[in-house]
């Protein structure tokens, strides 16, 4: 291959003072990943799920609160977090509970010497490749569990304005005491149970959810179409105003997110968790992850 010794000459010369100026670095990125492959997969490399980017979500340490249920004292002396992801990190001061799917499965991961994670299989496959695991790469499951297994455990959440909180079932309504025996959800886990103020919503006030759910006489978490109005009337309202009596109050809430999530990440509460938009497939079947990579 001929090169041009002046052109080469020149990209070298510019490369160099861009880096001088610090315009260009050396450092880790999030990618869509193929773990079969070995390799990133730009949209050339992928059968399905182009244009699909990774994206950034906000995992939620959780602690769980000793002594342990039967199903997890393999874990004893150990730091053991039930962990979920969220876009809205802001919302830890209002969080009363923690939901699991009864029939889901999970495991719990170890991260680290001492910090085990309870998600699911398919989490667990993406942390590995994000530098969130003992063994780089490879998942080290030490329990396998079920959600029916996690219902009621006491958690330390962090900034929630309640010291304890408990995980309970998903997809049923709390208040059928048939479906709370079933479960055995004891009435301190739910009760007594009061709105936290922690978002203002100019037409809704501070009790927004309650007074929509109230108008749209919403009764169970499966009246999906209900669920979905409630949500565009306040969760994309534009006039919400941070109200949870803590440093960002007054502050609008697109403003004071970034600054709850980089305080949960400095104080280690929480950490940057990563996968594809959607599903994206490789060209050789493979179905792709996020890597932390340079």
């Amino acid at each position: 291959m001929d090169i041009n010794p002046f052109y080469n000459s020149f990209v070298r010369w510019q490369m160099r003072k861009l880096k001088d100026m610090g315009k260009i670095v050396k450092d880790l990125r999030y990618a869509v990943y193929s773990p079969l492959d070995g390799q990133p997969r730009a949209d050339h490399d992928r059968a399905s799920g182009e244009c699909m980017q990774p994206q950034d979500y906000t995992l939620i340490k959780m602690e769980v609160v000793p002594p342990f249920p039967p199903k997890l004292r393999p874990l004893e002396g150990k730091h053991v977090f039930l962990a979920a992801v969220t876009l809205r990190p802001k919302a830890m001061y209002g969080q009363t509970n923690s939901w699991v799917l009864p029939d889901g499965k999970n495991g719990g991961f170890k991260i680290n010497e001492i910090d085990v994670f309870i998600i699911t299989e398919r989490a667990a496959h993406n942390l590995v490749y994000q530098k969130l695991s003992k063994i780089p790469e490879k998942p080290t499951c030490l329990i396998t569990v079920t959600g029916h297994d996690l219902i009621g455990l006491p958690l330390k959440s962090p900034l929630s304005f309640k010291e304890i909180i408990y995980s309970l079932h998903m997809l049923t309504i709390l208040t059928d005491k048939a479906l709370r025996a079933k479960f055995r959800v004891k009435d301190e886990w739910v009760l007594p149970y009061g709105v936290i103020l922690i978002i203002n919503i100019l037409e809704f006030g501070d009790k927004a959810a309650e007074k929509v759910c109230i108008d749209l006489k919403i009764k169970s978490q499966n009246e999906k179409d209900k669920l979905v109005e409630a949500k565009r009337l306040t969760y994309l309202n534009k006039h919400r105003r941070d109200n949870a009596y803590c440093e960002y109050t007054g502050m609008k809430v697109q403003e004071a997110n970034p600054l709850i999530r980089t305080r949960l990440l400095e104080l280690g509460h929480g950490v940057i968790y990563s996968k594809p938009e959607k599903k994206v497939m490789s060209r050789s079947g493979d179905k792709c992850v996020v890597v932390l990579t340079y």
